[in-house]
């Protein structure tokens, strides 16, 4: 017998769940509470130092020193309806591992997470700019439970992510903007994962008997016979586990700084038009932590349990993943229609197809990888917006976004990420204090196509070449978000 454990998703380290983040795929994507009151449609207004995430460029605009710092709060709301999730089955030789049985995590997303972000930028002269971000580009919490019907693939995660973005700033003429910075981006992963021991025990007493045999003679030789009967009780309950009963359980972390680079161009038509173009480079990580094997909980039979984890020849060992986050490329508008009204658009595109099949390695052991099949789209997100000037210190924003999701099909849909098409509705509101200090207010409200998941894990638990339950989740999800935000703008 050999258990395996699927450590996937640090693979999926490349950012937030779709529980915990409103961007498409695992990218955070509330960067700028005065740019989520517009729907991120504001990336050509360049209003406060947050440009710098958005566009460099649009640091030529801003005078003196500026300073933004805010947070965004997310509470989701999502559930998940399991639809005949089961274990490894090998129909040919005549094994069926049933129903993985397990509760439907109703609750598995947190009450909420908060995400905070600072900017700061000055003006050097009439033509440089320079300044520096700090914010979360990924971010993830899930937390299913041990007992779930799907705890196979996954039971939690957290994924957490900063980046720091100096940048610059060199305005040409009256016309023409030009921005650059560089990303240094530190990410850390840990996910937790059922093993299936019952699966595997019980394989084990129909095709090969002989390790339990011989593990129960042992025990008949060395601690009588009471002990042996003890011991073939607690793995034939072991082979009948339900409900997270007899599972083993494992846990991974990674961690790895990458460096990037973001580059922007603006284009001033005149006073009250402006149009921008702005590139996020891709940025290459290889998370590196460890994995821990834990069988101690399979049943109540310390010697039983050792045995489990013996016949596992699973050992705790590094873990690996290699992976790049997906680039950017952004066009925006900004009009100023007349003294209230201003209208603005963003269409960014994302390269997710970066993501097709990963590989989580366990070095130094020549255990076999787990091959993540997720084969991503890329994506593209529209979003429009507008402000209205209510009176000298009060500004209203609203906006609306429409956002793909890069997952292809329910048969590529993990539980890590159920992920669909959302849409946004955003209000905000920018209040004067004084003529250098101002307050931003967000709110915002997501809404999820159903995803529906049907993913199959490719490796079982008694396979050598490579790590998996051989488990299939089967389900749908629904999702729902709420974001608030709020920031305090300060120039000197």
């Amino acid at each position: 017998m050999k258990l395996k454990y699927l450590p996937l998703i640090i693979a999926g380290a490349l950012g937030a769940m779709s529980a915990t983040a409103q961007a498409s795929g695992y990218r955070f994507g509330s960067q700028s509470i005065s740019a989520q009151g517009t729907a991120d449609a504001n990336a050509a207004e360049a209003n406060d130092a947050s440009t710098i995430f958005y566009n460099p460029a649009g640091m030529s605009r801003l005078e003196g020193t500026q300073f933004t710092g805010g947070a965004t709060v997310v509470i989701p709301h999502s559930t998940f309806t399991d639809k005949g999730s089961s274990r490894f089955n090998v129909p040919k030789v005549g094994f069926v591992g049933g129903p993985s049985y397990g509760t439907a995590a109703k609750d598995y997303a947190p009450n909420a997470v908060v995400a905070p972000s600072l900017y700061a930028s000055k003006k050097i002269n009439d033509q440089w700019s320079v300044g520096a971000g700090l914010f979360v580009p990924y971010g993830a919490k899930l937390d299913y439970g041990n007992t779930w019907s799907g705890r196979y693939a996954l039971t939690s995660i957290k994924l957490e992510s900063v980046a720091l973005n100096p940048s610059v700033s060199f305005k040409l003429d009256k016309h023409h903007s030009f921005g650059f910075g560089v990303t240094a981006e530190f990410m850390k992963a840990d996910l937790e994962q059922a093993v299936d021991v019952p699966t595997s025990v019980r394989f084990l007493g129909k095709f090969a008997p002989a390790g339990s045999t011989a593990f129960l003679t042992n025990i008949a030789k060395t601690q009588g016979m009471a002990a042996m009967l003890a011991a073939r009780t607690a793995l034939e309950g072991v082979g009948a586990g339900r409900n997270g009963n007899g599972d083993g359980h494992a846990s991974m972390d990674g961690k790895d700084w990458g460096f990037g680079f973001n580059v922007g161009y603006l284009f001033q038509l005149d006073e009250g038009t402006r149009f921008g173009l702005a590139y996020r480079s891709s940025i290459s990580h290889k998370l590196k932590g460890s994995t821990i094997w834990d069988f101690s909980n399979a049943s109540n039979n310390a010697a039983v349990n050792k045995f489990l984890s013996d016949s596992s020849l699973k050992v705790n060992s590094g873990s690996l993943v290699e992976l790049r986050t997906p680039e950017t490329l952004s066009a925006n508008v900004f009009h100023q229609i007349d003294s209230k009204w201003a209208a603005m658009a963003d269409v960014t595109w994302t390269r997710n197809s970066r993501l097709k099949n990963l590989d989580i390695q366990f070095p130094p052991t020549t255990e076999g990888a787990e091959r993540i099949r997720q084969e991503w789209k890329n994506t593209v997100r529209v979003s429009v917006g507008g402000n209205y000037q209510y009176n000298d210190k009060v500004m209203l924003r609203g906006g609306f976004a429409y956002d793909q999701a890069p997952t292809r099909s329910p048969e590529l849909t993990h539980p890590a990420l159920p992920d669909s098409d959302r849409y946004q509705f955003s209000l905000g509101a920018n209040w004067k204090l004084s003529a250098n200090s101002s307050i931003d207010l967000a709110y915002s409200y997501l809404h999820f196509k159903e995803a529906n998941i049907n993913y199959s894990n490719a490796c079982s638990p008694i396979m050598r070449d490579c790590t998996g339950n051989g488990e299939t989740t089967v389900g749908t999800y629904k999702t729902r978000l709420q974001l608030l935000g709020v920031a305090y703008n300060q120039q000197f």
